[in-house]
């Protein structure tokens, strides 16, 4: 806003010229608001998950001599130009959130342990970890090869790490209660190891109802400690992710919805999460203090693939950018990473990253939708409604 430098103002009461600066006052606020970041939302930002939030915890539990596939290049190339641990070609949501909010990334736990880094938030999640406990999958034949970190363990790791955060009961209290918390995504692995574990679809719609009662309680434990804004997310659709698409490969077309995704592992990824809806409700019944949000992980990536040329992809979403041939480019055996998979040349054509997760231009839309669109309940927009943009996203 411009004023000319002779503008006169007559000569009043003392209450119009108060009304006058008060004028002025309010429009340089404005502008020095719209202007500002939203750190003053949230002072940090805690991750918990699986492979959809992990950045680099994996390798700290693996034997040195032995790295898994995601800590070999193209991992990494879009962000990063080497491999973080995180599986993607880039950024992951948690770290895309973090820097709408004007947050630096969250590091993973196991490298913050040394007391730096911490105080604007950390990554506990695990490639592969599972809401449940491994025991309780042990007991009925599931086994997970990847790793046997659970929920559990993760919020175990941060109530340990909680006397390096804050110092004191006070202290404590104001940090948790600025701080967002993310917690999962989780259940993807829990019905993933299952039928990888020969388990079939009857064996595994009775596990559900087990799987959103723990990560609803993990909720829960996070409200007990102190937390006021923890955001939940829900599954992916499995039946359009190409490693389910080669793993369930069907001749009957009766079995593919108009886009080419498997319908039974949607349909039990939205049983799924209308169950954790129907668990967060009553959540937010018994704490009504506290934000819980539930993030629509689900939603916001069919989107991309039922139009993926509306958001900049390529036609055939459900092909990876990186893997080891077939019809929608993953092979168990080369998996990308490992010879002889191969990668596409530009990432940001393509919603599928490796088989199982997705490019970092996906999450880009996804986060978009998320923080600033219709796919959290309640809308996260209307608790923190200013972000950054990418140019300063791209600074950080």
């Amino acid at each position: 806003m411009q004023f000319e430098n002779n503008l006169k103002v007559p000569m009043a009461s003392s209450f119009s010229q108060l009304t006058i600066i008060y004028f002025f006052a309010c429009n340089i606020f404005i502008l020095l608001a719209s202007a500002r970041t939203c750190t003053s939302c949230y002072t940090s930002i805690f991750g918990f998950g699986d492979s959809l939030t992990d950045a680099g915890n994996l390798i700290h539990l693996y034997p040195p001599d032995r790295k898994p596939h995601m800590y070999f290049p193209p991992y990494g190339k879009t962000y990063f130009n080497r491999p973080t641990g995180r599986c993607s070609d880039g950024r992951l949501l948690i770290d895309l959130i973090a820097q709408h909010y004007g947050l630096p990334l969250p590091p993973p736990s196991i490298d913050a342990r040394d007391g730096r880094n911490i105080q604007a938030g950390i990554n506990f999640a695990v490639v592969g970890s599972r809401a449940v406990d491994a025991q309780f999958y042990e007991k009925r034949g599931m086994y997970d090869k990847v790793t046997n970190v659970s929920m559990w363990d993760q919020l175990e790791w941060f109530k340990q790490m909680l006397p390096h955060l804050c110092h004191n009961p006070s202290g404590c209290k104001k940090f948790l209660e600025s701080s967002l918390f993310l917690l999962g995504e989780f259940g993807g692995n829990d019905y993933t190891h299952s039928l990888l574990s020969g388990k079939n679809l009857n064996d595994i719609l009775p596990i559900i109802p087990v799987v959103v009662q723990s990560i609803a309680s993990g909720a829960h434990e996070l409200v007990e400690l102190g937390a006021k804004t923890i955001m939940v997310p829900s599954v992916l659709p499995f039946g359009c992710a190409s490693s389910y698409l080669t793993y369930f490969e069907s001749w009957n077309e009766d079995d593919y919805d108009e886009i080419g995704c498997l319908i039974w592992p949607n349909e039990f990824a939205s049983y799924h999460n209308e169950l954790l809806q129907k668990e967060l409700h009553r959540l937010r019944e018994l704490h009504p203090h506290v934000n819980i949000i539930y993030a629509d992980y689900y939603n916001a990536a069919m989107q991309l693939y039922r139009a993926p040329r509306r958001y900049g992809f390529l036609e055939g979403a459900l092909v990876a950018c990186c893997g080891g041939g077939g019809p929608y480019n993953f092979n168990i055996f080369a998996l990308c990473g490992i010879f002889p998979a191969t990668s596409c040349e530009d990432p940001n054509q393509y919603v599928n990253w490796d088989g199982y997760h997705l490019t970092e231009a996906a999450y880009r839309w996804m986060t978009k939708s998320l923080l600033e669109g219709p796919f959290t309940y309640p809308p996260i927009k209307n608790l923190c409604p200013f972000g950054i943009n990418e140019a300063q996203v791209s600074q950080i």
